[in-house]
């Protein structure tokens, strides 16, 4: 019986996720990866401002450490729920870490991790696409959404 090296096996098991099979774990992974209040998270951690001219070439600011209050009025609309499952989930899946400072009051910041600042990249991409086409979008569903006569 032949054994399988540590590095033989990684690419064996990455072989078998195929998101296109409903078993699959990865789908799960990408309905997260895919959720808008994710991907303003990954941003926000990544450095990006909300000011649309504050980088005009598409580049990411420097990743920094945030507090939640921070991420919170960075991202409006975002409930406190909602963001404190986002954040959870992001730092169960490895994404981001949790840093707690025994002051008083406790300060809590979160950070990306290799693995987060790795998505980051892509979300980053995502976030100024949608931005950068809206216009583009809401003439087609204007267009789609008038009666035809």
């Amino acid at each position: 019986m032949a054994t399988t090296s540590a590095a033989q096996k990684r690419v064996l098991d990455k072989m078998e996720y195929n998101a296109f099979l409903a078993q699959c774990p990865s789908r799960q992974l990408l309905e997260r990866i895919s959720d808008k209040w994710v991907v303003l998270v990954l941003c926000a951690l990544g450095g990006e401002t909300s000011d649309p001219g504050a980088a005009t070439d598409g580049a990411a600011g420097t990743a920094k450490a945030m507090r939640y209050s921070e991420i919170a009025r960075l991202l409006a609309g975002v409930s406190q729920k909602m963001l404190t499952q986002t954040l959870r989930a992001l730092e169960r899946d490895g994404m981001i870490t949790r840093t707690v400072t025994p002051t008083v009051p406790v300060s809590v910041s979160y950070e990306l991790t290799d693995l987060g600042l790795s998505l980051h990249e892509m979300t980053r991409g995502l976030r100024s696409w949608a931005q950068d086409h809206m216009q583009q979008v809401l003439a087609h569903r204007s267009a789609y959404d008038e009666p035809s006569v």
